[in-house]
């Protein structure tokens, strides 16, 4: 598949280049990003140099799609969507540390779940949404974005850092969008 642009009222999201390497290495420096995603850690530069051409060659052989968020001249973070299979795919995300907390991360999100659920996406019929117990703020992003908490899976999500409990919630195409209570947030 071609990389596919996508642009809301702030952002643009498009393929990570090599224009990007420096940002990606800086944002992905932070521990959060490190605790929380399946980024190598220690992060070094090479690592940010290696996933340009990765992303794209998924891209071309359909097996991920992703995207770097753009405000501006910015990289704000990357958002994508992973494990595609038979209608569905899974949803990961992070925020560099500088653009965190204005919303971006959610908006961003919202403008990839719409198109993959859309007939000139991807057609998807489920998106399922993981994290790390404890990763309140990706949490937060998912139900804003209409995801349905279904639920802990122990020991499951594998990372640099060994293994570790994971919350799981999914959205389905035709799901009413509102955010919904999750037990796992406060209100």
């Amino acid at each position: 598949m071609e990389p596919v642009t996508l642009r809301t009222a702030r952002l643009e999201l498009s393929i990570p280049t090599e224009a990007d390497i420096d940002a990606i290495f800086e944002a992905c420096q932070d521990a959060g990003i490190q605790r929380y995603t399946t980024v190598p850690s220690p992060y070094e530069r090479r690592h940010a140099e290696e996933f340009i051409p990765i992303a794209a060659a998924h891209w071309a052989d359909d097996v991920e799609q992703t995207w770097a968020v753009r405000e501006g001249d910015t990289v704000a973070g990357m958002v994508g969507l992973y494990r595609m299979g038979k209608g569905a795919a899974e949803l990961g995300y992070w925020m560099s540390p500088a653009s965190r907390g204005r919303g971006l991360l959610t908006e961003a999100a919202q403008a990839v779940v719409d198109w993959a659920f859309a007939d000139e996406g991807l057609a998807l019929v489920r998106i399922e949404w993981r994290a790390v117990v404890g990763n309140i703020p990706s949490a937060r992003v998912g139900r804003a974005l209409g995801f349905r908490y279904e639920g802990l899976l122990r020991q499951a999500l594998l990372s640099p850092t060994g293994r570790d409990d994971g919350w799981v919630a999914g959205l389905l195409r035709d799901d009413d969008r509102t955010p919904q209570p999750w037990p796992v947030l406060p209100d």
